[in-house]
């Protein structure tokens, strides 16, 4: 599935283009900068609250130096919800485009995760809050459009089948 879209996020102009893909190794690492896991814990969608930009969200952020992709994912799903990732697979990736041309790749994750423990907050301090909720009442509490719209469909319908 490819698929174009525009959106305004907190004021910024983006256009979008997303693709489907089982790997990320045709990519350019260096224009690789996020990792983003769409996290189930049995059959609720986990989320995060960004304190700071009292905003909530996905699990996942920027690539550390020399890290992984998959390393990034699990330190991410870690530290933002302290739970633990029992299964991933690959979704698809985002070339994310701002009006000024500066552009990164963004990859995007299906898993299947369980808590370590309760959550605190993470080593950051960005995150203060997760929610289990149902997937299909996420758009309560962020919209990112057509993209996010078919990854949570799509992530749910894998983690579903495969565990």
């Amino acid at each position: 599935m490819v698929i174009e879209e525009e959106i305004d996020y907190r004021g910024e102009k983006y256009r979008q283009h997303y693709e489907d893909a089982d790997s990320f190794a045709d990519l350019p690492y260096s224009e690789c900068q996020q990792v983003y896991g769409i996290c189930f814990y049995g059959d609720k969608l986990v989320i995060a609250y960004n304190g700071p930009k009292q905003i909530w969200g996905l699990t996942g952020g920027h690539i550390e130096s020399g890290e992984l992709f998959e390393q990034t994912l699990h330190r991410e799903i870690r530290e933002e919800a302290n739970m633990e990732i029992l299964s991933f697979q690959p979704l698809g990736w985002k070339r994310q485009t701002a009006v000024d041309g500066t552009f990164g790749y963004e990859l995007r994750y299906a898993c299947a995760v369980r808590p370590y423990g309760a959550f605190e907050r993470d080593p950051a301090s960005r995150i203060v809050k997760i929610a289990l909720i149902d997937p299909a009442d996420y758009k309560q509490y962020f919209d990112w459009g057509k993209i996010t719209d078919y990854l949570i469909k799509r992530a749910q319908a894998l983690i579903l089948k495969n565990n």
